[in-house]
């Protein structure tokens, strides 16, 4: 698609960053909502109650696209989640239910680009508690506020196996562009991974942004907590 934007030469361009730079690194403190609160990882509060919350999917199919399997004991699962909260990148998060205070799925910012405004979400592994709920949503809508409002980022990524049909249309109904996909892209668990690419820009934002509110809205749920339109719609 041929630019608007022209240089001195009258060769198209892309728009101009005016102003731009560098991001701070994402703050390692709570995004708090009315359902959820996301929150830096803490291994002494967390940890227990994400293996628990977890082991309600027994089959361990809740692991299979992610880069390690579900873990049998709560030592190992400890001792990995001890080295993730090592690291600013990816800088992980657990999302906490507000009704229970549980601990009840993490996800991660990674790939943080500071230089350019790039940041991604992954590492999302949603308990059982979590998957399908308003909670849920919620979580990325916080974090996807940090990134865009409160950080300045311009692009805000998702990746997933393009396997990984869930995964997919979860990005679709957040509000994400499919991309592409990067084909051999990675080797994980001795299989090959094409990865599909998702991305929101800062330009589409406000929209994205607009939709997860209306849908949150407390009017968009009936007694019993079912949403009266679908996230999507408000989009449309």
């Amino acid at each position: 698609m041929t630019s608007d934007f022209k240089n001195e030469f009258g060769q198209p361009v892309g728009r101009p960053a005016e102003n731009w730079t560098k991001r701070p690194l994402p703050p390692r403190s709570d995004m708090i909502g009315n359902h959820v609160i996301v929150s830096p990882l803490d291994i002494t509060r967390d940890a227990k109650q994400l293996f628990e919350a977890n082991r309600e999917a027994m089959d361990g199919s809740r692991f299979t696209y992610l880069f390690t399997d579900a873990f049998d004991g709560f030592d190992a699962y400890r001792s990995w989640l001890e080295t993730m909260a090592k690291n600013d990148d990816p800088m992980f998060h657990t999302i906490i239910d507000k009704a229970s205070q549980k601990a009840v799925g993490v996800a991660a910012f990674m790939r943080i680009d500071v230089a350019f405004g790039g940041i991604e979400i992954g590492n999302i592994n949603y308990s059982p508690a979590l998957s399908q709920t308003i909670g849920g949503t919620e979580a990325m809508y916080l974090m996807m506020k940090r990134a865009f409002d409160e950080l300045g980022y311009r692009r805000y990524e998702w990746k997933c196996d393009d396997q990984n049909a869930p995964s997919r249309a979860a990005a679709a109904r957040y509000g994400f562009t499919y991309e592409g996909t990067f084909r051999n892209h990675i080797v994980y668990k001795g299989r090959n991974r094409d990865t599909a690419w998702f991305s929101i820009t800062d330009l589409e934002w406000p929209m994205v942004k607009a939709a997860f509110e209306a849908w949150l809205s407390p009017d968009n749920f009936d007694d019993n907590g079912k949403q009266r339109r679908s996230l999507q719609s408000f989009r449309k």
